[in-house]
């Protein structure tokens, strides 16, 4: 991997955990207002794949009225 691959990856990672930050401590939050908050850092495609990666990981659920939801991680019980 070169280092501009590596770089655009943590800059990616970097981004997609910023998000996810910002969610976890709003608790939830309209993804339109979300996302009006990052017009002119981050285009369209590039939000909703961010969105799309915190949902398929479970940590995120977005109602059918496009509001972001932090979900607590879930422990394992022993």
């Amino acid at each position: 991997m070169t280092s501009k691959s590596k770089d655009q990856l943590n800059a990616a990672l970097n981004v997609v955990q910023a998000i996810a930050e910002t969610i976890r401590e709003l608790g939830e939050v309209p993804s339109g207002e979300l996302y009006a908050r990052l017009v002119g850092k981050l285009d369209l495609p590039d939000y909703e794949e961010v969105i799309r990666i915190l949902k398929e990981t479970g940590l995120v659920t977005e109602t059918p009225g496009h509001l972001l939801r932090w979900n607590e991680p879930q422990t394992k019980a022993q």
